[in-house]
């Protein structure tokens, strides 16, 4: 079920619209099947139903096209995971800031769903701040600069100077990879030198990343993983991640 439902927002991602025929056809399953899978992801706040199929939301595109949504779509129940663990871990009147991971997307969407706590929340991410906006127990800031990146975000100098003015108990950030052998690490430059304005801004500093993250190459390295609070991944993390972490005094928690 879940692979199918991820398979259906790719398709939203491709074509920003399905039908409920066409979905029933390809995955050789029952209309009344994709109407509940429909239905569900709308209550999720995923898509948005229509009749006799469903379409994109305008919260996760542009009119232009231009910015990706996909890597929103990768890897859904291990980033819900993590981030109902990372909710776990602020406070009524936390102060935080969520930077534009894709990870951090669905720890938004659980403070929107979790009245509960008030939160005041920084964010250079559009969609995060799309997501919270308005929202009767969330006090939102958004950073201003140049909007750029995948998932449509503010970078640069501008949204560095601005970052710099604020201060918080907890930031939560994503990372493109960690390697124990140089530390956590950023796609490129410009999201780097964000996630450092972040970690000067940040008391404690969390990091989001799914077990998929786990080795592999690296391009900008942001720091050293000892200089964080705490790394939360999902419990699909390999033993052998969890023992390297462990002796080398990685703070791993996994959801």
């Amino acid at each position: 079920m879940e692979e199918r439902r991820n398979e259906i927002l790719r398709e939203l991602d491709r074509k920003g619209k399905v039908k409920v025929t066409d979905l029933s056809r390809e995955f050789g399953c029952s209309e009344v099947t994709i109407r509940n899978d429909i239905k569900a992801m709308d209550i999720e706040g995923l898509l948005k139903r229509t009749h006799g199929g469903a379409v994109k939301l305008e919260t996760a595109e542009t009119e232009s096209g231009r910015y990706s949504t996909e890597s929103l779509y990768r890897n859904v129940a291990q980033k819900k995971q993590i981030a109902e663990m990372a909710y776990d871990f602020l406070e009524d009147r936390d102060t935080i800031i969520i930077d534009d991971a894709s990870t951090s997307f669905y720890l938004a969407r659980e403070i929107r769903n979790h009245p509960e706590k008030r939160i005041a929340v920084v964010t250079n991410s559009l969609i995060t701040g799309n997501e919270l906006a308005g929202i009767g127990h969330v006090e939102l800031f958004m950073i201003g600069g140049y909007v750029t990146g995948h998932l449509a975000a503010t970078m640069g100098d501008v949204a560095i100077q601005n970052m710099s003015k604020f201060h918080v108990d907890k930031a939560f950030i994503g990372v493109h990879s960690i390697n124990f052998n140089v530390g956590l690490t950023s796609i490129a430059t410009p999201q780097m030198e964000v996630k450092k304005a972040i970690m000067k801004a940040a008391e404690k500093v969390y990091v989001l990343a799914d077990s998929s993250k786990f080795g592999g190459g690296y391009l900008s390295v942001i720091c050293p993983t000892n200089e964080v609070y705490k790394i939360i991944t999902d419990d699909g993390v390999s033993k052998e991640n969890v023992s390297k972490a462990k002796e080398l005094g990685v703070p791993l928690v996994v959801a």
